[in-house]
């Protein structure tokens, strides 16, 4: 059933100003009415969590440990929302395409760990997600992502993942982010052109 932001924010035991965040990032499946209101439409099911909860948060540099901080803060936050009882926070600096991972290596072992939560798919794996979680699924385990996608078109997200890795390798990681939103922008304005 649709609810107001602030009803939404109380629900899942956030603040009202993180929930704005997130309606203002594109977290939320929402919209605004004309008076202002901001109105979360019907959230997804959430499946409900298996053996015991991990929380994996990941940056690329030592450059962005402060992100990473805020990243552990925002899993909490969402596993404190649904009643997650959570075994086990594994935080990382290593580069999405660095395959030799030795944490996540761990954590992916560890057969005791039924749900490994994750911000986006990316933090665990800028190529290969869908390996990942097969395999987890053929053990009776799952990966739960926050927000599961920046758009509804797998390849477009594919190539933004390159676009942004290869722009921190170039420019520099403080700009990789939005080079890699321009990128992305007119790709997708192409793609309309295209279907129009």
């Amino acid at each position: 059933m649709p609810m107001k932001l602030s009803q939404y924010a109380k629900q899942h035991g956030i603040s009202y100003k993180t929930a704005w965040r997130w309606y203002k990032a594109g977290h939320l499946d929402a919209y605004q009415t004309a008076t202002g209101t901001v109105i979360v439409r019907d959230q997804p099911a959430v499946a409900p969590p298996t053996g015991r909860i991990a929380l994996y948060a990941r940056v690329s540099s030592a450059d962005h440990k402060e992100d990473l901080a805020r990243q552990m803060e925002r899993l909490r936050t969402y596993a404190l929302a649904r009643g997650y009882q959570v075994a086990k926070e594994v935080t990382e600096i290593a580069s999405g395409l660095n395959d030799q991972r030795p944490k996540l290596s761990k954590l992916l072992q560890d057969q005791s760990l039924g749900t490994i939560v994750i911000e986006h798919r990316d933090r665990l794996t800028r190529f290969g997600y869908h390996y990942i979680e097969q395999l987890l699924a053929n053990e009776g385990r799952r990966v739960e992502v926050i927000f599961p996608g920046d758009t509804t078109d797998d390849l477009v997200d594919d190539f933004v993942s390159v676009i942004t890795s290869m722009a921190a390798r170039i420019y520099g990681r403080g700009n990789s982010k939005r080079r890699a939103a321009q990128i992305k922008a007119c790709i997708e304005k192409q793609m309309e052109e295209e279907e129009a």
